[in-house]
């Protein structure tokens, strides 16, 4: 027979990053196997200069999959337990419960490919994950988000608002996050700069997705303008938020290739199918822990 599995309450990842040294592995591993627990899977990434680079950061980080005896099963007593290596080495090291599904608030305006499927993917159980609320600035999706049976709020905005009127709108959303102990963020094409005060907020749980076309392509269906220009790829990228437009650590990217026979329209329709697969790729590798970041980039262990 096989060997029994632990049951779901008792798996754990910990993802830690800290300067590179010598003995992190034997350290981290070693004080798991002495408490008992067991390592389903084990990745690790030093970010160290070569003769290639000059540009890295010195950073190593780990990801461990692993499973705990009943008595360390709670995250708190994986964090005691932790402590005197966490302070070793100066750790920046988290314990997250494979039992606890990670909850996201949407945000969408006009355009809804990547909303709608990053919630048939939630409904199908391909995202495990809980949705407490979807946010738009115009009331277009409120019976999607209803047939899902998820509270949608309708914030408007009017067109050319200030940025007090902005603002306040951004500490609605602020609430709702904290109201419902939200832990990611995704701007499934919500078309609102975000503003600093909110960038900062969100810092690290906020994830945004664009065309790849910047800066070439700006304002108004970009697809079209890349019809018209010939272009042969197109391209989407998922990243987090950050108070810089659209430049945030990159956590996923993917092209289709296209040709003269297209039409705009079809350019359109290859580039919200690229942006739907690469959304969901960035928020599954969020939700499942994959993603560390590493100063202006990330680290994705898939």
């Amino acid at each position: 027979m096989p060997p029994a599995t632990a049951p779901r309450s008792r798996e754990f990842v910990l993802t830690l990053s800290c300067r590179d040294a010598k003995g992190i592995v034997y350290a981290v591993s070693g004080l798991l196997y002495q408490a008992g627990c067991n390592i389903v899977d084990s990745q690790q990434f030093g970010d160290l200069p070569d003769q290639v680079s000059a540009h890295a950061t010195g950073l190593f980080f780990m990801r461990v999959h692993f499973e705990a005896p009943p008595h360390l099963a709670d995250v708190d007593t994986l964090e005691r337990l932790f402590t005197s290596v966490r302070e070793q080495f100066a750790m920046d090291a988290k314990f997250h419960s494979l039992a606890r599904k990670p909850r996201l608030l949407l945000m969408v305006s006009q355009h809804g490919h990547c909303l709608n499927d990053l919630l048939y993917r939630w409904h199908s159980g391909q995202l495990e994950i809980d949705i407490p609320a979807i946010v738009s600035n115009h009331p277009t999706f409120g019976e999607l988000a209803e047939r899902y049976g998820i509270p949608f709020h309708h914030l408007p905005l009017a067109a050319g608002a200030s940025a007090e009127a902005k603002r306040a709108q951004e500490q609605k959303v602020e609430a709702l996050v904290a109201e419902h102990e939200v832990d990611l963020v995704v701007l499934a094409r919500y078309m609102q700069i975000l503003s600093p005060e909110f960038c900062a907020f969100l810092k690290g749980r906020a994830i945004n997705i664009h065309h790849s076309f910047l800066p070439s392509f700006k304002g108004a269906k970009p697809y079209f303008q890349a019809h018209d220009r010939g272009v042969k790829l197109i391209g989407a990228t998922a990243h987090y938020v950050t108070p810089e437009l659209d430049e945030g650590p990159i956590i996923e990217q993917d092209v289709a290739r296209v040709d003269h026979s297209l039409s705009a329209e079809d350019f359109t329709a290859v580039g919200r199918d690229v942006e739907c697969m690469v959304l969901a790729r960035a928020v599954r590798w969020h939700v499942e822990h994959r993603v560390l970041l590493n100063g202006q980039k990330t680290v994705v262990f898939h």
